[in-house]
């Protein structure tokens, strides 16, 4: 292994460390308080921030995937190295696993306190379950539109010749759309959007007393299902981006660049001046 490899998969590892820490830490804080921390936008929030500190921690490096669907989404729509695919996905539920037994231990007297048999009451702490009323087609269905909506909008929001974020605010800005992935879809499945989020954090709740950790509260086995949908979801959503917009991107919106001529109603694109360099793109794309 390259020291550049090593690199990456020690920042994916430590970006996922970083958003399960604040991430699952925020959750159980919420539930071992039986509410007096926060509530149900506490934990939308909190999310919201792990992710964006995540991807801060690790984007100079990594790239900060922190999430296998990502991962995989890039490997066949971007051209991210498809040998790196199932390292990145070991660094990422490696971390997501270190920093949930990080929490497990933390919170290890108020989990005592308020579910000294580790059931179902907590173990949301760690990993995701259906909410009441929810079957286990309709979680599928939930995480696969969750992260099709998460790797669309981060494709849109990376790419680019897009008018992605400037100022480095494109961490900020996934956190945010986390938030409100959080908002529009939590409450059916817990949108895990994120096989390592949820595996990771399932197996540390497993070796650390939970029994149950691989079943819903009527013992259906559930552990798979935010694994395989947020991985379909994320192929959807990526496909999706590519057909409905980076498709119409180039070359035509690199030779408005080149010359200036933005189309009337179209955004400037800050990252992409009229200068020879794009001229050059612009004549590779002929």
């Amino acid at each position: 292994m390259s020291r550049g490899d090593a690199g990456e998969l020690a920042a994916e590892f430590a970006g996922t460390f970083v958003l399960i820490l604040i991430g699952c830490g925020t959750v159980a804080q919420v539930v071992t308080s039986d509410g007096a921390a926060g509530d149900w936008s506490t934990l939308v929030w909190g999310w919201g921030v792990a992710v964006t500190m995540g991807v801060y921690v690790a984007g100079r490096v990594s790239g900060a995937h922190l999430n296998p669907a990502v991962t995989l989404a890039l490997a066949v729509f971007k051209g991210f190295a498809r040998r790196k695919v199932a390292p990145y996905w070991l660094a990422q539920t490696a971390g997501a696993f270190l920093a949930a037994l990080v929490v497990r231990a933390v919170y290890a007297g108020p989990i005592a306190a308020v579910d000294p048999g580790h059931t179902v009451a907590t173990q949301t702490i760690f990993s995701t379950l259906p909410g009441e009323h929810v079957s286990i087609l309709a979680a599928f269905g939930d995480q696969i539109v969750g992260t099709a909506l998460l790797v669309f909008v981060i494709f849109a929001l990376t790419n680019a010749l897009n008018n992605p974020p400037g100022a480095n605010m494109a961490p900020f800005m996934i956190g945010f759309l986390v938030v409100g992935i959080g908002i529009a879809f939590g409450a059916n499945a817990g949108y895990a959007i994120n096989p390592a989020r949820d595996l990771g954090p399932r197996l540390a709740s497993f070796v650390s007393g939970y029994d149950t950790a691989f079943v819903t509260s009527t013992g259906v086995p559930y552990w798979w299902l935010p694994i395989v949908a947020p991985l379909l979801g994320g192929l959807i959503g990526g496909g999706a981006f590519v057909l409905l917009v980076e498709r119409f991107l180039a070359p035509a919106e690199l030779e408005a660049a080149a010359t200036g001529d933005v189309p009337v109603g179209r955004i400037p694109h800050p990252e992409v001046p009229a200068e020879p360099a794009v001229a050059s793109r612009l004549e590779e794309t002929r």
